[in-house]
């Protein structure tokens, strides 16, 4: 476990973990205020997440094996939306890392009863670098571009991760869903005003499981650091899409036994969280998350990344989103 801090659900749920965030209202109304104090100076001063963002990878010709039957749920469009093909409901996430300094990943709004769950990596909420628990002041900015937050702040309640993940830290559960509060806004220097629920505001992504791997996964994040030639094709301040099939594959340099692959070019820094959609409709800007980036990888060797690196989503995961997707969590202006 990764410290006390970690709760353990029950034996129905023993492969389930909660982990605390802002368990308060007065606790989330002072980490909403760190990120947007000072013309949301944090915010916009935060640098990629720079931890497993690539490893050594070979793409297979071997099928995934299901581990249950499939399961799927299906999206939720939001309300009308500006002009574009690019979804409002990726962005990204914010928190401290043990640097004690301020780090982003990505991050989606999916589908959920509630209206109010986000998926990343599981990396992106448990800190695996100094194993204490979760990474702090944890928040999620849908729509981010270039320090902007269009649709407000929506900080984390708490997170819901795999067990084996939190204690062993196997790389096949690095997947993570967080309950957030309704958004916030500054209205003045010292006023938050609630912007309403996550998925109202941003609709919400499908999730599937235990499907097929997909000719076609378009994937939505924000890369940026250096390709392994030293270039950088991505400055991570705006939503990037790629588009490309998956694969099984198997990977040196992270603990995992069957891994997926897409063709992506994006980089590690910035992307990990990045969602995998497949059926994506540009209409109506939603589709099926059924992968999210962990790592890339430089599978021909060429020194540019093409593959991002995902865990398979199978029943284990499915029993982690379904805990997720049943939380409520309120309001904190």
């Amino acid at each position: 476990m990764l410290g006390s801090t970690v709760v353990t659900q029950p034996a129905q749920a023993a492969s389930v973990v909660m982990v605390p965030l802002s368990p308060t209202v007065t606790a989330a109304q002072q980490v909403a205020w760190f990120w947007l104090a000072d013309g949301a100076a944090n915010l916009k001063n935060a640098t990629p997440y720079t931890v497993q963002t690539a490893v050594g990878g070979e793409r297979l010709s071997t099928d995934i094996v299901p581990d249950g039957p499939p399961a799927s749920i299906p999206p939720l469009e939001g309300p009308a939306s500006p002009e574009g093909e690019m979804p409002t409901t990726s962005g990204k996430v914010f928190f401290i890392g043990s640097d004690l300094q301020p780090h982003w990943c990505t991050g989606t709004a999916v589908r959920s009863k509630y209206r109010n769950v986000v998926a990343t990596a599981g990396h992106c909420l448990l800190d695996t670098e100094a194993p204490a628990g979760p990474l702090t002041k944890w928040v999620f900015v849908p729509g981010y571009s270039e320090g902007t937050a269009p649709f407000g702040l929506y900080v984390g309640k708490q997170g819901v991760a795999h067990y084996d993940f939190d204690d062993i830290q196997d790389y096949d559960r690095d997947l993570a869903f967080v309950n957030v509060y309704r958004g916030v806004v500054p209205s003045s220097p010292d006023v938050l005003t609630n912007t309403g629920m996550l998925a109202e505001n941003v609709g919400g992504q499908g999730v599937a499981f235990n499907q097929p791997l997909a000719p076609t996964v378009d994937v939505f994040g924000y890369p940026a650091g250096p390709e392994p030639d030293g270039s950088r094709p991505y400055t991570g301040e705006t939503l990037e899409r790629s588009t490309g099939s998956a694969s099984a594959m198997k990977v040196t340099g992270l603990p995992t036994d069957r891994p997926i692959g897409v063709d992506s070019p994006f980089t590690g820094e910035g992307s990990l969280g990045s969602s995998w959609l497949t059926q994506y409709a540009n209409d109506s800007r939603t589709g099926y998350l059924n992968g999210i980036t962990i790592s890339v990888s430089d599978t021909d060797g060429d020194n540019r990344y093409d593959t991002g690196v995902s865990p398979y989503f199978d029943g284990e995961l499915y029993t982690v989103y379904q805990k997720a997707s049943n939380v409520w969590t309120g309001i904190i202006a």
